[in-house]
C-alpha cells in the first residue's frame, strides 16, 4: 500500500502537469501575441505634418513606458530589388458571388477561396458566421506553416464604396499596385487608406446603446474581456474600415497559432449575431497583428508608401482631396440642375399642370466648365503622383523613410 508521502508526491506531479498543460494552451501563447498593456497607461503618439488635418496625422495608439509585454516581432526587412515575393489574396465568397475579374485583372495573383455557404466547396469554413472574420482565420489556421511571403486579405467583390477613392475604388488597382515591400515592412497594412470611417477614433469601451452604425460598440466590453482577458480596456479601437488588410508571413508566424484557433473558437460559439461578432474583429485586427489599439497612418503615405501614388506632400495630397470634394458637390448642383431642366421641359409639353420655369443655361454651362477644370487638374495631379511613385528614392523622401543609393521600394 503506498505510503502518504509517495500520495503526495504523485499528487504534486499531476497538478505540475496540468499547470505546464494550460500554460501551454493558453498562458504561453497569449503572452507571445506582443499585445502590450494599455489603459491607464495609455498614451497617443501623434506625428505631425504640416497640413493640420487629422487625416494627416498618423495616430497609434501605443502603449506608455511601464507594462510593456516583451514582443517577438521587428520590422521586417524587404528582399534586395528586382526579387519576387510569393503572394496570395485569401477571398471569402458566397455560392453566388462572381470573382471572375481576379483572374482577368490580376491573373498573376494566387489565389485561396473559401465558399462561406457552401459545407460541399472544397474549402470552407466550419460556420458561416463572422461575415470575413471565419474565413480569415480558417486561412491563417490551414495554412500556418505554408504561408506565403504576402496573404492579401480582401473581400469579393471588385468595385466598392471602401476601396481606396483615388485607385478608382478598385481592388485590381489596390491589388496590382501593392507594395509586397511595404508589406515586409510593416507587417500589417490596411488596404484602405481613407480614415472615414474608422479613424481617429471608433469604437470606445463605455457604450451601452446600439448607435446607428456601431451597434457592435455596446458589446465591445464584454468580448473584449473574452477575446482578450489578460489585457485592460484600451481607450478606444480604431483602424480604417472594412477588414480588408495584407500580413508578411513573419507577422502572421509571430503569434502562435493555438491563438488563432482561440479566436475562431470564440466566433463559433459566441451569442452574438453574425453581424456583430465580425464587426468587433474588424476592428480588433490591428490590435491582435501590431498590438496597437488605434493605427491610423496618414492617407497620403498610406497611397505613396503602400501603392506608390506619391502627391509629395501632405499638402499637395490634401489639395488633391479639396479638389475632389469640390467636384462632387459642384457635380452634385449640377445634377439638380438638369433635373429641374427636364423638369421644365415635361411640364412646357402639357404633362404637369404646373408650369416650372427652366434654369438659367449660362449656370448649367458654367458648372460644366468649372467641373471640367477641375478634373483636368486632377487628372496632371494623378499623373505625376503616379510618375514619383515609381521613383523610390522619392517615396522614401515623402514617407520620411532612410534610403540608400540602390535600395528598392
Amino acid at each position: 500500500m503506498p505510503s502518504i508521502k509517495l500520495c503526495i508526491q504523485l499528487a504534486f506531479v499531476a497538478s505540475f502537469v496540468c499547470l505546464v498543460t494550460i500554460l501551454h494552451s493558453y498562458a504561453i501563447p497569449y503572452l507571445s501575441l506582443a499585445t502590450p498593456k494599455l489603459g491607464a497607461g495609455f498614451d497617443e503618439t501623434v506625428m505631425e505634418t504640416p497640413v493640420n488635418t487629422p487625416r494627416q496625422r498618423l495616430v497609434v495608439a501605443e502603449p506608455s513606458q511601464s507594462g510593456l509585454l516583451p514582443t517577438p516581432f521587428r520590422p521586417g526587412k524587404p528582399k534586395p530589388p528586382g526579387s519576387q515575393y510569393s503572394r496570395v489574396m485569401v477571398v471569402p465568397r458566397t455560392k453566388d458571388e462572381d470573382i471572375s475579374w481576379i483572374s482577368q485583372e490580376v491573373p498573376d495573383l494566387d489565389l485561396t477561396m473559401y465558399v462561406a455557404d457552401d459545407p460541399e466547396a472544397e474549402l470552407h469554413p466550419p460556420k458561416n458566421k463572422g461575415h470575413e472574420v471565419m474565413v480569415y482565420l480558417s486561412y491563417i489556421i490551414d495554412h500556418y506553416y505554408t504561408l506565403p511571403d504576402i496573404s492579401i486579405f480582401m473581400h469579393a467583390h471588385r468595385w466598392t464604396h471602401h476601396n481606396n477613392l483615388f485607385l478608382g475604388a478598385d481592388a485590381s488597382q489596390m491589388l496590382r499596385r501593392l507594395s509586397n515591400e511595404h508589406v515586409v515592412r510593416e507587417g500589417y497594412m490596411n488596404m484602405r487608406c481613407h480614415w472615414d470611417p474608422g479613424c481617429p477614433e471608433w469604437l470606445h469601451f463605455n457604450g451601452t446603446k446600439e448607435l446607428i452604425g456601431k451597434q457592435e460598440e455596446a458589446y465591445l466590453a464584454k468580448s473584449w474581456k473574452e477575446l482578450f482577458p489578460l489585457e485592460p480596456f484600451p481607450a478606444y479601437l480604431a483602424q480604417p474600415c472594412c477588414a480588408q488588410f495584407a500580413l508578411s508571413r513573419q507577422r502572421i508566424l509571430s503569434i502562435p497559432l493555438s491563438r488563432f484557433v482561440f479566436f475562431r473558437d470564440w466566433m463559433m460559439k459566441t451569442p452574438l449575431t453574425d453581424y456583430i461578432s465580425g464587426r468587433i474583429l474588424e476592428y480588433s485586427w490591428q490590435f491582435i497583428f501590431t498590438g496597437k489599439s488605434a493605427l491610423c497612418p496618414a492617407e497620403h503615405i498610406c497611397y505613396c508608401d503602400g501603392f506608390g501614388l506619391c502627391f509629395g506632400s501632405a499638402v499637395k495630397y490634401e489639395e488633391y482631396v479639396q479638389a475632389e470634394q469640390k467636384k462632387q458637390k459642384l457635380g452634385k448642383n449640377l445634377e439638380e440642375l438638369k433635373e429641374a431642366d427636364a423638369a421644365s421641359k415635361s411640364s412646357s409639353a402639357g404633362q404637369n399642370l404646373i408650369k416650372i420655369a427652366p434654369p438659367d443655361p449660362k449656370r448649367l454651362n458654367e458648372l460644366q466648365g468649372h467641373i471640367s477644370a477641375i478634373e483636368g487638374d486632377m487628372a496632371r495631379w494623378l499623373q505625376e503622383a503616379n510618375e514619383r511613385g515609381r521613383d523610390p528614392k522619392l517615396r522614401a523622401e515623402e514617407c520620411g523613410r532612410q534610403w540608400s543609393e540602390g535600395d528598392g521600394f
